[in-house]
């Protein structure tokens, strides 16, 4: 007899709730798991924890909280600072899927005799028969689907990865799911900063937490004309353009950091765009390997629409070569490679 013995990650949300529901209500053994992460965060408070705990009491499943602060810290705020540090933009979110939720929560649904890890990401896991393997695909969500932020699930963990919501449409169908069964987080708030920096103030946050502190320098034009001055590097994104202090004919935008020299470099909108990029750190879930050019769709942030591109390998990386030029690609973001709606697989952006 199959072991349907499933353990869900719990954030007190109201989407990992309706997932305990659906999952028991679809002849699971459902374990609830709430990782302690970042103490105070918005997603690791004592409202979270009762919160998970007390939908867990209310459709009779056990609840663990699990403490990996230490291993959080380790894997996520410290990669989190590294990337800050060497001028480039990250997505934390991504580092806690890869070694927190879709590895050390494994690791613990092992320890439970789990066959399988759930989550309430809007995603999809599913046996493809035309590749013949378990692929990650894209929820029926829209704008909320999250397969962008899943891109470095190990692949040999696909098949036993269920997301209870891949098939809801919008929100508001599952706070209605929660309303029926009286679940008390039906209207809870979603939560959409980044959990450890709950003011979204993460330059004050890396003040307090690194060595990384305010240093002023130049901000300088592709030439190396000096056009005025910056506050410190961390304070700046590529493709931005307000709060740079200098004026000029035509808009200047954020192209790049020279960190050597302690560099803002600025230029006009259209040396923000690039038609060929890098990508480092790839985990391909559809294919083994990429030999030959691929055609495929390439989502470079999360918010960003899919654009078309060819990729091959090289020297363990991954060359993107886009149809049309994109906009403020940049280091440190994921780019996520797509065939359809299913994942190819992903990367760090150079």
């Amino acid at each position: 007899m199959e072991n349907k013995k499933v353990l869900l990650g719990m954030s007190g949300g109201v989407d990992s709730s309706v997932s305990a529901v659906l999952l028991k209500e679809n002849g699971y053994d459902v374990i609830g798991a709430t990782l302690e992460l970042f103490a105070g965060s918005s997603c690791c408070n004592t409202n979270t924890y009762l919160d998970a705990k007390n939908v867990c009491n209310q459709i009779g499943i056990p609840h663990f909280i699990f403490d990996y602060k230490n291993e959080f810290k380790k894997y996520v705020i410290d990669d989190f600072i590294n990337c800050y540090s060497n001028c480039k933009t990250p997505n934390p979110c991504i580092e806690c899927n890869k070694y927190m939720k879709f590895g050390l929560m494994y690791e613990k649904a092992k320890e439970l005799d789990c066959t399988y890890i759930a989550t309430g990401h809007y995603a999809k896991t599913e046996y493809n028969e035309k590749y013949k393997r378990w692929v990650l695909r894209k929820s029926k969500a829209g704008k909320k689907d999250q397969s962008y932020v899943l891109w470095n699930i190990p692949k040999e963990l696909l098949e036993y990865v269920i997301f209870p919501l891949s098939d809801f449409e919008n929100k508001e169908q599952i706070r209605e799911i929660a309303r029926n069964k009286n679940l008390k987080v039906a209207n809870k708030l979603d939560s959409e900063d980044i959990c450890f920096v709950p003011d979204k103030n993460y330059k004050k946050f890396l003040e307090n937490n690194s060595n990384i502190k305010p240093k002023s320098g130049n901000i300088v034009n592709i030439d190396g004309k000096v056009l005025g001055t910056h506050t410190g590097l961390y304070n700046y994104t590529i493709g931005q353009r307000k709060g740079l202090g200098i004026s000029n004919p035509v808009p200047l935008f954020v192209l790049g950091f020279n960190s050597n020299k302690n560099e803002v470099i600025v230029g006009e909108e259209k040396d923000l765009y690039k038609k060929e990029v890098l990508v480092s750190d790839i985990n391909l879930l559809l294919v083994d390997e990429i030999k030959d050019w691929l055609e495929v769709e390439v989502k470079t942030r999360y918010s960003s629409k899919s654009a078309k591109a060819k990729i091959i390998e090289e020297n363990k990386n991954i060359k993107i070569v886009f149809d049309e030029p994109q906009r403020a690609i940049t280091p440190g973001q994921s780019a996520v490679f797509y065939i359809d709606d299913i994942v190819v697989g992903g990367g760090k952006i150079q």
